[in-house]
C-alpha cells in the first residue's frame, strides 16, 4: 500500500518536470550589445572552430542549470515526504524531559502491541509538521535566548569600559587643569620674582655705592693711620725731652693716652680733683733734684683716684651667690616671635640691661640705640661717634653705657644725662669690642693695632696696655668678680689676662682660624670661642683644656652667647642662620630667620633669644 502511494507522487513529479519550460529571457544587469545579422558577413570562414565553441558553451550552461532545479526539486520533495513518526516523537520527546521510566513503559507497551499485531505504524499515523516546526522555533527560541543572554553580557561588559574610560577620561581632564593652573601659578611666580629682583637693584646700587665709600674711608683710614704714627713719632721725642727735664707735665700727658670729658658734663669735684692732683705733682717735680730718677718715680706712683683691682674670684661671695642662681634650663625648641627693625644699616653689637627689660644695640648707622624688650620702642638714641659701632654693655648697675667704635676711641655714656661724659683714646686702630668689670671701676677694650687696654673710669686713665697676640684682637670679655680677662685674636688663639698686672696668664690653641669671639658660661668655668670657618670649641678654665669641638661651618661664625643656666650656647653665623647648642644631649638645632648674616645673638631671660643681622633688623626667638 505504501508503494501504491508512493507511485502517483513520482508521476506527479515527472509532470511537473515536463511542465517546465527554460527561457533564455534571464535578466541581468549586464548590457550585451546587439549584433546585427548583416555582421556575419564579416566573420571570416577560419571562425567555425570558434562558432562551435561558444555553442558547446551554451550547451553546458543550460544543463547545469536544469541540474540545479532538480536538485531543488528533489530536496524540497524528501523534506515533504519524510515525517517524523509518531513512536519516534514520543520518545525523543521523553528522553528530552529525561522521563526514562515512563519512555521504558512506553517502549515496552508499544512494542508489546505491535508483537500481538494489535498495532501497526500506519494506524499511528506520522507526526503533523506543526509539531516538528514548533520542535525548530522552540530549539530557535533557545539558541536565540542564548544569544540575548550573550549580548546583555557583552553590553554589561562594554556599559563598564565605557564608564571606566569616561572616568579615566574625567581624571586626564582634571589633570590637565591642574597642570594648567600649576603652569600659570609658575608663570605668575616668575613675574613675581622678576618684580622682586628688579626691587634690589637699587638696593644693590646702594650697596656699591656704600662699598666705594668703603674703600675712600680705608684710604683715608691709612692717611689718618700715618698720620697717628708721626705724632708718635713726636710724643716720642717729646717724652724724651721730658725725661731730661720737664717733669711737670707728664701727668698731663697721662703716659701716651687721652681721656676727656665734655665740659658740660665736668663737676666742680672733678675740676677740684683734677687741680689737686696736678699740684701734687707739680710740687713733687719741684722738689727733685734728679730729672730722671722723678719721672720713673711718677710713672711708677699711683693716680689719687686710681681704683683697687678685685681679689681672686676664689671664696668671692658674689660669685657664690650668681653660681647658686643659676637657673635650669627650660627645654623646647625656639620659635621666631617678631622682628623689629631697629637700625637703618647693620647691627654689630647688642647688650642686656642688668635689672630692667632694655636692650642696647649699636650699628653701622653709627649711633646706639635703647629699646624696650619685647615692644622695640626706642627710648634713648646717642650720637657721637664718628665710625660704625662695634660693641656695647652695660654697667652694672645700669646707669651708665660704654661703646667702641671704628673711629679709634672708647665712650662712655651717662644715660641719666643722655651724652657722653668720657672718651678713652689710646688706640692707633679700629676698636672691635669693650666690656665693662663687674665691680663698675674698669673698662676693657681690644683693638685691631693688636693690643688690649684696661681703663680705670674713676681715674680716667689707662692702667694697663695688654701685649701678646699678632694679630688684631676681636673680643675681650672679664671673667665676672675676678681680675681675669679673656681675649680672642685673629691669630688662631686665646688669652687669659691678669689685670692686676698687665701679664698674660695663659694662651689657648686650638683654632685653625682667625677667631671672632669668645666668652664665659655665667659660672665661670666654661669657655665658649668661635672662628671664621664656623667652629665653636668649648674649654675648660679649671683644666685649660678643650672639651668639644662643633663645626658648623663652612660659614663664618660670629658671636657666641652662654644660657644663664650654662646648658645652651647660640651661635650667630654668617649664612644668615642662629645654631643653638643643647650641652646636654649634643644636638645642634638650627634658627632660620630672615635670611640675612647675623652679626650678633644674645639670650634675653630664660626663654627668649635675640638675633641681629647685617639687615638692621632684631629676631626675637621664644620658646
Amino acid at each position: 500500500m505504501a508503494e501504491e502511494e508512493d507511485e502517483p507522487s513520482v508521476s506527479e513529479a515527472a509532470f511537473s518536470l515536463q511542465n517546465i519550460t527554460i527561457t533564455d529571457d534571464i535578466k541581468d544587469d549586464y548590457q550585451y550589445e546587439e549584433v546585427s545579422a548583416d555582421d556575419d558577413a564579416s566573420l571570416h570562414e577560419d571562425d567555425e572552430d570558434l562558432t562551435k565553441a561558444l555553442q558547446t558553451i551554451q550547451q553546458q550552461t543550460e544543463d547545469a542549470q536544469v541540474l540545479a532545479l532538480q536538485s531543488v526539486l528533489t530536496s524540497e520533495k524528501s523534506v515533504a515526504e519524510i515525517p517524523q513518526a509518531m513512536d519516534d516523537f514520543f520518545s525523543n520527546f521523553l528522553v528530552r524531559l529525561g522521563m526514562s521510566r515512563t519512555l521504558d513503559c512506553f517502549q515496552t507497551e508499544w512494542y508489546e502491541l505491535i508483537e500481538r499485531g494489535m498495532l501497526t505504524v500506519e494506524d499511528a499515523g506520522l507526526v503533523p509538521d506543526v509539531y516538528t516546526r514548533n520542535q525548530q522555533l522552540e530549539t530557535e527560541n533557545l539558541i536565540l535566548k542564548k544569544d540575548l543572554e550573550n549580548y546583555k553580557h557583552s553590553v554589561n561588559k562594554t556599559e563598564e569600559a565605557l564608564q571606566k574610560m569616561q572616568r579615566e577620561r574625567d581624571f586626564h581632564r582634571m589633570h590637565h587643569n591642574r597642570v594648567v593652573q600649576e603652569k600659570n601659578r609658575l608663570i605668575s611666580d616668575m613675574k613675581r620674582l622678576k618684580a622682586h629682583y628688579a626691587s634690589y637693584e637699587p638696593v644693590l646700587k646702594q650697596l656699591s655705592e656704600k662699598y666705594q665709600n668703603s674703600l675712600t674711608q680705608k684710604m683715608l683710614t691709612s692717611l689718618e693711620r700715618d698720620k697717628a704714627m708721626g705724632q708718635v713719632t713726636g710724643l716720642q721725642a717729646a717724652l724724651d725731652s721730658l725725661e731730661s727735664g720737664y717733669t711737670k707735665k707728664i701727668p698731663e700727658t697721662k703716659v701716651g693716652h687721652d681721656c676727656t670729658r665734655k665740659k658740660e658734663f665736668q663737676g666742680p669735684t672733678q675740676k677740684a680733683l683734677r687741680e689737686a692732683r696736678q699740684q701734687k705733682f707739680v710740687v713733687v717735680a719741684s722738689s727733685s733734684c734728679d730729672p730722671d730718677e722723678d719721672a720713673e718715680k711718677m710713672m711708677g706712683r699711683r693716680d689719687l683716684k686710681d681704683s683697687e683691682f678685685p681679689v681672686d674670684a676664689e671664696g668671692t661671695p658674689s660669685l657664690e651667690q650668681a653660681k647658686e642662681h643659676t637657673q635650669p634650663l627650660k627645654y623646647g625648641q625656639y620659635q621666631l616671635s617678631s622682628i623689629l627693625k631697629v637700625h637703618d644699616f647693620a647691627v654689630s653689637c647688642l647688650a642686656l640691661h642688668p635689672r630692667k627689660k632694655i636692650v642696647v644695640s649699636g650699628g653701622d648707622d653709627r649711633l646706639w640705640k635703647t629699646w624696650g624688650f619685647p615692644d622695640g620702642n626706642i627710648l634713648l638714641t646717642g650720637e657721637g661717634h664718628t665710625d660704625w659701632l662695634s660693641g656695647c654693655c652695660f654697667r652694672p648697675s645700669g646707669t651708665q653705657l660704654v661703646t667702641s667704635s671704628g673711629d679709634t676711641t672708647v665712650r662712655i655714656w651717662d644715660l641719666s644725662r643722655r651724652g657722653c661724659i668720657l672718651t678713652l683714646r689710646g688706640h692707633s686702630r679700629a676698636v672691635h669690642d669693650c666690656s665693662w668689670h663687674s665691680c663698675g671701676d674698669f673698662v676693657a677694650s681690644a683693638s685691631m693695632d693688636g693690643t688690649s687696654k684696661i681703663w680705670d673710669v674713676n681715674s680716667e686713665r689707662c692702667r694697663y696696655t695688654l701685649r701678646g697676640h699678632e694679630d688684631s684682637v676681636n673680643s675681650i670679655e672679664f671673667l665676672p668678680f675676678s681680675s681675669t680677662a679673656l681675649t680672642s685674636s685673629a691669630d688662631k688663639t686665646l688669652s687669659l689676662w691678669d689685670v692686676r698686672t698687665g701679664l698674660r696668664v695663659y694662651t689657648f690653641q686650638g683654632h685653625v682660624h682667625s677667631c671672632n669671639h669668645a666668652t664665659f658660661n655665667k659660672k665661670g668655668d666654661t669657655i665658649a670661642s668661635c672662628d671664621s670657618s664656623g667652629v665653636m670649641k668649648l674649654w675648660d678654665m679649671r683644666k685649660l683644656l678643650p672639651v668639644l669641638s662643633i663645626d658648623a661651618g663652612p660659614h663664618p661664625a660670629n658671636q657666641v652667647s652662654f644660657h644663664r643656666s650654662g646648658d645652651l650656647v647660640a651661635l650667630a653665623s654668617s649664612e644668615g642662620s642662629v645654631k643653638v647648642l643643647y650641652l646636654s644631649t649634643g644636638q645642634l638645632s638650627i634658627l632660620r630667620g630672615p635670611g640675612v648674616e647675623v652679626r650678633c645673638v644674645r639670650f634675653h631671660s630664660q626663654d627668649h633669644l635675640l638675633s641681629a643681622g647685617a639687615d638692621g633688623r632684631v629676631c626675637i626667638w621664644a620658646q
